[in-house]
């Protein structure tokens, strides 16, 4: 594989799995060699719009296609431990969407599959393989702002989504908190780790699913995070980092931008921005990138975006849900979610 293309196969043909083909057949160390859905008429819409050789009707069929290298999985997040799981099990390499799964409880299952079996697996969090959030980290890190007091992140759609649409169905994980709240929860873990004590709350639709959330997370170093999530307001989708000695200001579409401005004090304001070598705002190359960079290497995971950290950030989710009173169909006759602390 270090010499040769990476061969991807994508499983499921929505909004997502097109965009993230889209930006695949851009890359010239990357071929789309197939395609699963759940039906055969999807997936052969899908491989003649991308120029994709096998389209299948069904996942195991995808899954068991040994000419591929990694497996991009795209379901809805209530799918992602049954679709990943099965590539996994057929000694796929995989990359998930986020929220990675539904609870941390499929997560680590996933995570135990992929070590147990030796393959790669990945969380799709694009935010984290952004080159200027990488850049805004490494300065956090280095200690440009001194040492992290709080963390502000949202994300909310104006909506309206009726009650039949996939972000307000319980059998689909719907809800703002894991299609959307995901950003924030993880933009405050990549500064500061999982968080000592959660509180939370939400407006719950009538369908059982939050519509709006807001969430403050707190940790021994008495760093403070405020984050917010919604489906019924959009948002000024911003984030900021404030510490002892300054603060860094992202603006709209923090979780893929292209810029932010570092304040110190006693200083001029400082403004990053990406390069040309970025690729426009908004691209999913930066992950594929990774992915590939890191199957040439033989490694099982990506530093980027390590699983134990994906677990931390599910583990978060899982406590604010308790918090916040959401659980999903699935989830019935499993013990009660545990919170963090």
């Amino acid at each position: 594989m270090t010499e040769q293309k990476v061969r991807w196969g994508i499983l499921a043909t929505g909004g997502i799995a097109a965009a993230f083909t889209a930006d695949l057949v851009d890359l010239p160390d990357a071929e789309v060699v197939a395609v699963a859905s759940r039906t055969e008429e999807s997936a052969k819409a899908f491989a003649e719009r991308f120029g994709i050789p096998r389209a299948y009707g069904s996942w195991d069929a995808l899954a068991q296609d040994e000419d591929i290298d990694v497996v991009y999985v795209a379901t809805p997040h209530s799918a992602h431990r049954a679709a990943a799981g099965l590539c996994l099990e057929a000694g796929r390499n995989v990359l998930c969407e986020k929220a990675f799964t539904l609870n941390a409880r499929e997560a680590e299952e996933l995570v135990a599959l992929a070590r147990e079996r030796g393959s790669f697996l990945m969380e799709a969090m694009w935010m984290y393989c952004n080159p200027l959030i990488r850049r805004l980290a490494d300065l956090v890190r280095d200690g440009s702002i001194g040492e992290v007091r709080n963390v502000q992140a949202d994300f909310g759609l104006a909506g309206p989504f009726p009650p039949t649409h996939r972000l307000r169905d319980p059998q689909q994980g719907g809800g703002s908190l894991l299609d959307l709240g995901v950003y924030p929860v993880s933009f405050a873990h990549l500064l500061l780790g999982e968080p000592s004590d959660v509180a939370a709350r939400a407006v719950i639709s009538d369908e059982g699913v939050d519509l709006q959330t807001g969430a403050l997370l707190s940790w021994d170093s008495g760093a403070l995070a405020s984050v917010h999530c919604s489906v019924i307001g959009g948002t000024a989708t911003t984030a900021s980092v404030t510490g002892s000695l300054g603060r860094i200001d992202i603006p709209y579409g923090f979780f893929h931008t292209d810029r932010f401005v570092l304040h110190r004090d006693g200083r001029d304001p400082e403004e990053f921005v990406a390069g040309p070598a970025d690729g426009p705002r908004g691209s999913l190359k930066h992950e594929a990138r990774e992915v590939m960079r890191a199957l040439r290497a033989g490694e099982t995971e990506s530093p980027l975006v390590p699983l134990d950290g994906t677990l931390a950030v599910m583990r978060t989710l899982d406590t604010i849900r308790e918090r916040i009173g959401v659980r999903y169909p699935s989830e019935t006759g499993e013990p009660e979610l545990t919170p963090v602390a």
